[in-house]
């Protein structure tokens, strides 16, 4: 069994890989069965729930078609047992409507024999909604001005 220590150095090190866009390497961190648990939204396209290291990967795949980082920072960590959990804050700009918006957000990582085995995130879907919804879901009106906001 790994100490706390070592699960949060395994946490870091998949920060680090992300980070680095190594989604190769950040595999390697993670068990063959694990469960990835995403937020649910009919917007973003790469919410859900995935399981083992090929839906992960394809995951990953659609968090970078989908939207860029522009800043992604692991702010506080809290381990214990096999838990890891992280909170933070991320900037992503959308591809398809171009907005950008800011991701607070908590991630849990259970640890099992060396591997990440569980992982869910918790985060500002709300935020992340306005920056995907197509620009004609708005209300369409500037307050005050009458005219269409729609480019």
């Amino acid at each position: 069994m790994m100490t706390i220590q070592e699960n949060k150095q395994l946490v870091m090190q998949g920060y680090q890989k992300f980070q680095a866009q190594d989604i190769e390497g950040l595999m390697a961190n993670l068990a063959d069965d694990i469960d990835w648990i995403g937020v649910e939204s009919e917007y973003l396209p790469f919410s859900g729930i995935y399981h083992g290291k090929q839906e992960v990967m394809r995951y990953f795949g659609m968090l970078a078609q989908a939207q860029d980082v522009v800043r992604f920072e692991p702010i506080e960590m809290i381990a214990e047992g096999d838990k890891v959990v992280v909170s933070g804050e991320s900037e992503w700009t959308v591809r398809a409507t171009g907005r950008s918006y800011i991701n607070p957000w908590v991630h849990i990582f259970t640890i099992r024999d060396g591997k990440v085995a569980r992982f869910q995130q918790f985060n500002d879907t709300a935020a992340a909604e306005r920056a995907y919804r197509p620009l004609q879901a708005s209300t369409g009106q500037q307050p005050g001005t009458g005219a269409s906001i729609l480019h």
